[in-house]
């Protein structure tokens, strides 16, 4: 694993400090990984709806139905 150094703002830091507080993480490093791993997973979601909407844009078209596409969109999120 990389060792990374990061500053925080004060509002953030107390945050996190809650979070490990809380018990709902065991340290700050593990909830930062977390955060990250959603935002990545979130960006995977975005592309997969811009790639969708882009090809529609470009043939004019989709087979998919807005709730086939809307319904494939939060399977997407949730899972």
């Amino acid at each position: 694993m990389v060792r990374q150094s990061i500053s925080f703002t004060q509002p953030n830091d107390e945050w996190l400090k809650l979070q490990v507080n809380s018990k709902e993480y065991s340290s700050k490093s593990e909830l930062i990984n977390d955060l990250i791993r959603q935002a990545r997973n979130q960006q995977t979601q975005i592309d997969w709806i811009r790639a969708k909407l882009d090809r529609a844009e470009q043939t004019g078209f989709t087979k998919d139905s807005k709730q086939d596409i809307l319904a494939e969109a939060k399977l997407r999120l949730n899972g």
